[in-house]
């Protein structure tokens, strides 16, 4: 499903034995609206396992002039942080209104002019799934897999603002703050505006989220 194979076994293995938080799936969000958040969600680049960094490597090496034809031509594109990769970040003031004051005012650097990423742009230009050379936790956002401890099974779930698990002191969190996982009175249940996310998640781990989830949320 992913030209991540090594990361999509591991995804597929937790996801096998997640536990499911339905009642955030019944939160209502919105649509990404890329042409309003400017990508807020890419702001800070994107942690990579390591067979996600090999193969993002031989894409950048092998297919240069398709992207230099995004207007991508970036010289590095990967950094060491603590124990872990991450794409690399540029200094941006190119952002949309309402940007989280706690987020770093940078862009990833896979992010085109329009604020497009140049993995997905590729794989759609290539007739691949959109997703294809999108690093896996890219695709997933707002998603969380949270992972278990002691014991206890891992938990797929939609971050609250109440409970965020990337909050931290002075940083209130992540994916509840950007556009595509705050909750708006306006929306639709998470389950229905996240379906693709649902589904392709239920193709990767034989098990049918998508249903499972919204069979619950209806009740």
């Amino acid at each position: 499903m992913t030209a991540y194979p090594e990361s999509e076994q591991e995804l597929a293995r937790q996801l096998g034995e997640a536990a499911i938080d339905h009642a955030s799936f019944n939160r209502s969000l919105k649509l990404c609206d890329l042409g309003s958040c400017r990508a807020t969600c890419c702001h800070d680049g994107v942690f990579l396992t390591a067979d996600e960094r090999e193969v993002i490597d031989e894409v950048i090496t092998g297919r240069r002039e398709q992207l230099a034809g995004y207007g991508w031509q970036e010289s590095a594109w990967i950094k060491r942080e603590g124990a872990r990769l991450k794409s690399i970040t540029h200094e941006s003031d190119d952002l949309p209104t309402g940007f989280p004051t706690h987020f770093p005012r940078t862009r990833c650097v896979f992010l085109d002019a329009s604020h497009r990423c140049v993995l997905q742009r590729l794989a759609m230009d290539e007739g691949r799934h959109p997703w294809w050379w999108k690093p896996i936790s890219c695709w997933m956002h707002p998603l969380v897999l949270k992972p278990g401890v002691r014991g206890d099974r891992p938990q797929l779930l939609l971050p609250a603002s109440d409970g965020d698990p990337s909050e931290a002191p002075g940083y209130p969190g992540f994916a509840s703050c950007t556009p595509c996982g705050r909750e708006v009175l306006d929306g639709r249940p998470a389950w229905e505006v996240l379906k693709t996310e649902l589904e392709l998640l239920g193709t990767i781990s034989g098990r049918d989220f998508y249903a499972e989830i919204s069979a619950a949320c209806r009740v």
